[in-house]
């Protein structure tokens, strides 16, 4: 069973991080890596319910720092930005890595719809099996 909008569960593999991606990838370079902390902040600073929607932006982002800023899983789905896959780098800095912590934090956490949806569908393991690598590698970036 999926959740709606996706077809795999990695961190690219939804419509609405596919569009997030595609919004990326034709932003201006110099305008990608405020877009990653945007994407970040919107759910690590959230107090609210956090909407599946910014859990899927954030989850995008969060591995987009994870492989740029701590040598996590590297970008290769076609979803996510060509340039990213082509080898290329958003410019970000090393203190989106706590930033991107606390995002991931507030995805798998309580009051994440995006967490509710993948329990509802295989009790939550397909997200967290995604999120083990990301959250390894930047518990490793902020180590050191």
């Amino acid at each position: 069973m999926k959740v709606m909008g996706t077809w795999d569960s990695g961190p690219f593999d939804n419509d609405t991080a596919a569009d997030w991606c595609g919004d990326l990838h034709d932003a201006a370079p110099e305008a990608r890596a405020g877009m990653v902390r945007q994407a970040l902040q919107s759910a690590a600073e959230s107090a609210d319910y956090l909407d599946a929607s910014e859990g899927c932006e954030a989850m995008a982002a969060t591995a987009i720092v994870a492989a740029e800023c701590c040598g996590g899983p590297p970008v290769t789905s076609v979803y996510a930005p060509d340039f990213l896959v082509e080898g290329g780098r958003v410019g970000l800095s090393d203190d989106l890595v706590p930033l991107a912590l606390r995002a991931l934090d507030r995805v798998l956490g309580e009051g994440s719809e995006l967490r509710q949806l993948w329990e509802e569908a295989d009790g939550g393991r397909s997200l967290l099996a995604e999120a083990e690598p990301l959250r390894a590698a930047l518990l490793r970036g902020a180590a050191g």
